[in-house]
C-alpha cells in the first residue's frame, strides 16, 4: 500500500502536468499504452508469465474495467478543476463504501476496528473539507461518483485475486481501457508534445502501472477492509506535495484532519494484528 500510496500521488502530479497538453482520453491513453507495452515485454521475457493470460472470469473482468474506466476518467478530470487536497479528500468517500459493498458480496466481516476506522476517516475528511457550498461544486460531485465507482471495482478486484494472477488482471485491465481512451483522442496531439511533457509522461507511464499492481497485491494478501482505509494516508501526503509544488494553501485543518485519518488507520492494524 505504501507503494500504491507514491504511485497514485504521482499520478495526480503527472496529470496536472499534462492536463494543459492533452485531454483526459489522452493522458488515459498514454497510461494504458504504455502499461500494455510494458506487460507485453515482460511476456516475452517471461514465458511463465504468458500461461497467465488465457482468458478466465471475463465477465468479471469486463465489469471491472467498465466501471474502473469511467470512474478513471471522473478522478483525472477532477484533479484538473479542484485543488489536490480537496479532491482526494472527496475520494476518499470510497473506504466506506468499500467497506459496505464487501461485507454484502465478499462476506468479509465489519469489525470494530475496521467500521472505526471508516468513522475517522470520514470526520478526517469532513475536517479537511469543512462542507460548505465551495466544496460542493459540480466537479465535487464528479469526485464523489468516482469514489463509488473505486470501491465498486475494489470490490471486484479482491473477487478476481481468488483465483486470478495480478499480471493477468494488469493485461486485461489495460488491453480493454485503451480502446475507450483511444476513441476520445486525437492522435495528432502527441505531436506537439515537448522536453517538459517528458517527465509526466513517464510518471503516468510508471505510475499508472505501479498503482496496480501495489494495489491488487495488497489486495490479495488482506481483506479489503483493512486495505483501503490505508488509503486515508495520501491525503496529507499530497496536501504537502501540492503545497510544495503549486503553491495550494496548507492550513490547520488538513493536518488536524489527517491526524484522525492516522488514528483510524493505526487502530485498525493494531486490532488486525493482535493475536487471537
Amino acid at each position: 500500500m505504501g507503494g500504491a500510496l507514491m504511485a497514485f500521488c504521482t499520478m495526480a502530479l503527472s496529470i496536472r502536468g499534462l492536463a494543459g497538453s492533452l485531454n483526459i482520453f489522452e493522458i488515459l491513453a498514454v497510461r494504458n499504452g504504455s502499461g500494455l507495452v510494458i506487460l507485453l515485454g515482460l511476456a516475452v521475457a517471461r514465458p511463465g508469465l504468458r500461461a497467465m493470460l488465457r482468458p478466465r472470469r471475463m465477465g468479471l473482468h469486463i465489469l471491472r474495467n467498465s466501471v474502473h474506466y469511467a470512474a478513471q476518467f471522473g478522478w483525472a478530470k477532477s484533479l484538473t478543476l479542484l485543488p489536490l487536497a480537496t479532491a482526494f479528500a472527496l475520494e476518499f468517500t470510497a473506504p466506506a463504501w468499500t467497506g459496505l459493498l464487501a461485507a454484502l458480496f465478499l462476506g468479509e466481516r465489519l469489525t470494530v476496528s475496521r467500521i472505526g476506522a471508516i468513522v475517522l476517516g470520514f470526520l478526517g475528511v469532513l475536517v479537511i473539507l469543512r462542507p460548505g457550498l465551495e466544496a460542493f461544486r459540480p466537479a465535487a460531485f464528479l469526485m464523489l461518483a468516482a469514489a463509488f465507482g473505486f470501491a465498486c471495482n475494489s470490490v471486484v478486484t479482491k473477487k478476481l485475486t481468488g483465483d486470478v494472477s495480478t499480471f493477468a488482471i494488469l493485461f486485461w485491465m489495460n488491453v480493454m481501457q485503451l480502446p475507450l481512451a483511444l476513441l476520445g483522442g486525437d492522435p495528432l496531439s502527441f505531436m506537439k508534445l515537448g522536453w517538459p511533457q517528458v517527465p509526466p509522461l513517464l510518471g503516468i507511464a510508471v505510475a499508472g502501472l505501479a498503482s496496480h499492481f501495489c494495489l491488487t497485491n495488497a489486495l490479495r494478501s488482506a481483506d479489503a477492509t483493512i486495505v483501503i482505509p490505508m488509503d486515508f494516508i495520501r491525503i496529507p501526503l499530497i496536501a504537502i506535495v501540492a503545497w510544495a509544488v503549486y503553491s495550494e494553501p496548507l492550513d490547520v485543518f488538513v493536518f488536524a484532519g489527517a491526524g484522525l485519518i492516522i488514528l483510524g488507520v493505526i487502530w485498525n492494524l493494531r486490532a488486525e494484528t493482535r493475536p487471537g
